[in-house]
């Protein structure tokens, strides 16, 4: 059985990733910062199958002894989802600096360390997927994201180079990139805004099921030469 280890599994994006791919038989070590009551329902649903392990991405000095942790618990590592992060709205101008490096930690350096100590069993291995969540922002731009933006596209950075490096143990790196998901990221949008990005997007706005196929497909032996590219899934709205 495969070791998928997926952050920010609390809700939304994070457990419809957990979810589909438990079901689809990986073993699923979900990391946040607390365990929620849906996360909860699904290690029940399915036991043996789903692990919670606790940990605040933010906090960077952790990062290397839960890795190491999880490594020496549920074995070697197949896949690494880099789900977990925040947008903090703000314009730059008057963002606190505080905010600002939450956002770079939390988004960026995190997903780098936690790779850097987790794709170690890959490499032993020579197998693994590593994925990264990015998001269309990253190549769009939005007001008052310009933090979130820099942080996304760097990671898109980190995962087109990193490709390289690992494509010679035969590991992949790849990211999906969602476009604005119904129901989830739409929530606090209302009237003609919401109907000016649905507008955007002729097949509609996607869910969080369609962003978990994606990932479900990058760690299928079908995807093994797919590395160091961006799945985009955001019902059309870039073209």
């Amino acid at each position: 059985m495969k070791t998928v280890v997926v952050t920010g599994v609390s809700r939304g994006l994070g457990l419809a990733i957990a979810k589909r791919i438990a079901k689809e038989g990986y073993n699923v070590v979900g990391v946040s910062r607390n365990k929620s009551e849906l996360y909860q329902e699904l290690m029940s649903a399915l036991p043996g199958l789903v692990e919670f392990q606790p940990l605040d991405l933010s906090n960077i000095d952790a990062i290397a002894s839960v890795a190491r942790g999880i490594i020496k618990t549920s074995g070697p590592i197949y896949g690494l989802v880099n789900n977990a992060g925040i947008g903090l709205d703000g314009v730059l101008a008057t963002m606190h600096q505080t905010d600002i490096d939450r956002v770079v930690r939390t988004n960026l350096l995190a997903p780098i360390v936690l790779t850097k100590y987790i794709m170690r069993s890959m490499l032993s291995k020579s197998e693994g997927r590593i994925i990264n969540i990015s998001s269309i922002i990253a190549s769009t731009g939005f007001h008052g994201l310009s933090v979130y933006a820099a942080t996304k596209a760097g990671l898109e950075g980190f995962t087109r180079s990193l490709s390289r490096e690992a494509g010679k143990r035969n590991v992949t790196v790849n990211c999906v990139a969602p476009g604005y998901i119904e129901t989830e990221m739409t929530a606090g949008l209302q009237g003609e805004k919401l109907e000016s990005v649905r507008r955007r997007a002729p097949l509609g706005l996607p869910h969080p099921e369609h962003v978990a196929a994606a990932v479900s497909y990058l760690l299928q032996p079908e995807a093994c030469t797919v590395t160091g590219t961006v799945l985009t899934v955001d019902g059309g709205s870039t073209a």
